[in-house]
């Protein structure tokens, strides 16, 4: 860049002013990329215990109206998805890569803090999962392979917040409420043929004070660039943990993965190769529990966002099929087609009450498996029927990427799929 900027040539041809304004986004651009990923994470201030979001209760009624408070933020969330992600979609799919202006736009929306207790940074006086749920389903609306990016690292400071202990908070989990959050992933997920969440193939062995951990992780959002994950493996007490891995840790290695839907979150296989952590690397010191309540974070999030695209679906084919004209009249005068919007609308409101329901029995501190269980069965099920039928229902147009129903259809298969990446 010296000898670029030095050179005489420049001045001959008046290019001077545009090398220059290049040359700088260069070389900014690679100074905030070295920072990124040459972070370390170090306790700002010591935690006497941990930091917790109060939980909500439970109502004498069964009420799932969104507050003030929540149908600003969706509001707030809705207009990013409609005006900032839609329109990028296509081109990220393309790209295998969400723009880093978006990401940090989405930052900008605090959906980091949502689950981060207020003494930390935080926005929300307690935790609620219904919050994040209607936050997820409106960024779905935009595009779910951006959503997925965005949210990656959410998903490291919300099992932090529900999870660590003090030492973990105050040397993690700060850092997420700042403007410039670390890029992290929930990494779950293995490549196999009917993966149990439950039975990771992931092994964590001690030695010494250290643990060690081998394995392979599939389709983990954004793994090329991240900083910190929390991985799930077996360990020697026969149920699995998970495991707090910072980004450069020695045996740590990614490697593309692209897939056949969420293509914008740049997922990649994350390898583990005898990774040394220290002790204080496990969540809940090992609890069975916690990482059962993590699988079933997971889904009902996964739920919330594909109920988000399974209503932009909706929002796109109904004005169709009113405009699209055979034979001399809309299509939409056409029973079959009239049964088949019909049928979407249907199930849409089946997928966002089950997912409401299970996010609102976690708020209240009630046992809520059977409800993800059941969220994650409709969404699955419904979610890519949807997809089909708002393809079917574009005919030949359903079938090319002028329209981003192929799109929807490509990314709503991973909602009964994919395990971990995000949690409520």
């Amino acid at each position: 860049m010296r000898a670029l900027a030095s050179s005489p040539t420049l001045d001959r041809l008046g290019a001077r002013k545009a090398a220059e304004r290049a040359i700088y986004r260069a070389s900014k651009g690679g100074f905030q990329a070295v920072a990124g990923a040459g972070r370390t994470f170090a306790a700002a201030r010591k935690l006497r215990s941990p930091a917790r979001q109060p939980v909500a209760g439970k109502r004498s009624m069964f009420d799932l109206t969104p507050s003030a408070e929540q149908e600003m933020l969706v509001e707030a969330i809705g207009d990013f998805a409609g005006s900032a992600m839609r329109p990028a979609a296509g081109q990220a799919d393309a790209e295998l890569r969400t723009p880093p202006e978006l990401l940090a736009q989405g930052v900008e929306l605090g959906l980091f803090a949502l689950a981060i207790p207020e003494e930390l940074g935080g926005v929300m006086e307690e935790r609620s999962a219904v919050t994040a749920a209607l936050a997820y389903e409106a960024l779905g609306r935009g595009d779910m392979g951006i959503a997925l990016a965005i949210l990656a690292p959410a998903a490291v400071a919300t099992a932090l917040s529900l999870w660590g202990d003090a030492e973990q908070q105050s040397r993690y989990l700060e850092p997420f409420a700042g403007e410039q959050p670390p890029a992290g992933a929930l990494a779950l997920l293995e490549d196999a043929p009917l993966f149990d969440p439950l039975a990771p193939t992931t092994r964590a062995r001690r030695q010494g004070a250290d643990w060690l951990l081998d394995g392979e992780k599939a389709l983990v959002p954004r793994a090329a660039e991240g900083e910190l994950f929390v991985v799930g493996a077996q360990t020697p007490s026969g149920s699995p943990g998970l495991f707090i891995i910072e980004g450069g840790s020695g045996g740590l290695s990614a490697q593309a993965q692209p897939a056949m839907g969420l293509r914008a979150a740049a997922t990649a296989r994350l390898r583990l190769e005898e990774v040394r952590v220290p002790a204080s690397a496990l969540l809940a010191e090992g609890d069975p529990a916690a990482y059962r309540e993590c699988v079933q974070r997971a889904r009902i999030a996964w739920c919330a966002l594909s109920v988000g695209v399974a209503q932009a679906v909706r929002d796109y084919v109904i004005p169709y099929v009113k405009e699209r004209v055979a034979f001399g009249e809309p299509i939409a005068n056409r029973q079959a087609v009239a049964f088949a919007v019909a049928d979407i609308a249907v199930e849409l409101e089946g997928m966002r009450l089950a997912t409401w329901r299970a996010a609102s029995r976690a708020d209240a501190g009630s046992e809520f498996a059977r409800e993800a269980a059941l969220a994650r069965a409709l969404c699955a099920r419904h979610g890519m029927r949807i997809g089909a039928e708002g393809v079917q229902l574009l005919g030949g147009h359903g079938y090319v990427k002028e329209h981003p129903v192929e799109r929807w259809y490509r990314d709503l298969r991973a909602a009964g799929l994919l395990e971990g990446a995000l949690l409520v």
